[in-house]
């Protein structure tokens, strides 16, 4: 059975680029906009503690310093991961994926979960992060897994995940859809396959949808293109404008 989004419009980053990303605060914004969608980034900190980010360090989302992984996640909850993107969200902290995945739970938001393992720590850390984000996604969604999709560009932590935690569904990202995606989709039994709209074509759309797969297209910022997307088959697009897509949520 080919796999059915939550929403044909899902919340990047959390809250897009109204609220400050990967945050429960942006969460809380895509819900309060209507969405029933949401995607996020998990990495690990130090003690292998999944938590909310997108970047290798600190620098560019709080007022922090340094690589991710050197920070405890009870020292990034005291950090400011909010301020950067407006004032009203000064002292915002840097959440784990267990307070995300209990926001979550109580708004009734739909996760994607994009596991993003710390880039130079390579396939030995990818596999280690896609072990442990799988496992605790399993066990935070026990009561309703079909409320999850985990991701990834890297092959590893697809691989880990699936031996982690089989039950929950998987979707391979790519920035641009490689040639062979039908054999990667299928190595990591994945559901999906998540790529950047500006390197999709509709004959790509139309294989991939005809094989069975879903399709889930990122970063769309425009209406007009979303509807063209959807023209072609493509079930899903991630958003940063989440004022322009609230009507489709």
């Amino acid at each position: 059975m080919p796999y059915t989004y939550r929403s044909r419009v899902i919340a990047h980053r959390g809250g897009g680029t109204l609220a400050p990303e990967n945050t429960l605060a942006g969460l809380r914004y895509a819900h309060q906009c209507g969405f029933a969608a949401v995607e996020f980034d998990v990495m690990l900190a130090r003690h292998d503690v999944p938590v909310l980010m997108h970047d290798d360090t600190l620098e560019r989302t709080t007022n922090g310093h340094g690589a991710l992984p050197e920070a405890s996640a009870a020292e990034l909850g005291q950090l400011d991961a909010g301020s950067w993107r407006d004032a009203r969200f000064a002292g915002e902290p840097v959440p784990s994926l267990a307070a995300a995945a209990d926001l979550c739970v109580a708004l009734d938001l739909f996760a994607n979960v994009e596991i993003k393992p710390w880039a130079p720590g390579g396939d030995a850390l990818a596999a280690l992060t896609g072990r442990v984000v799988a496992a605790d996604c399993a066990r935070l969604w026990r009561a309703a897994p079909t409320r999850v999709l985990l991701s990834s560009f890297e092959p590893a932590a697809l691989g880990a995940a699936r031996q982690s935690a089989p039950q929950l569904a998987r979707a391979a990202l790519f920035d641009e859809v490689p040639a062979n995606w039908r054999a990667q989709l299928e190595l990591h039994a994945c559901v999906a396959l998540h790529c950047n709209a500006k390197r999709l074509d509709a004959a790509t759309t139309r294989a991939i949808k005809s094989a069975g797969y879903g399709l889930m297209c990122w970063t769309v910022n425009d209406p007009v293109r979303a509807a063209e997307l959807f023209d072609w088959g493509v079930d899903a697009v991630c958003t940063d404008r989440l004022d322009l897509f609230a009507a489709m949520a």
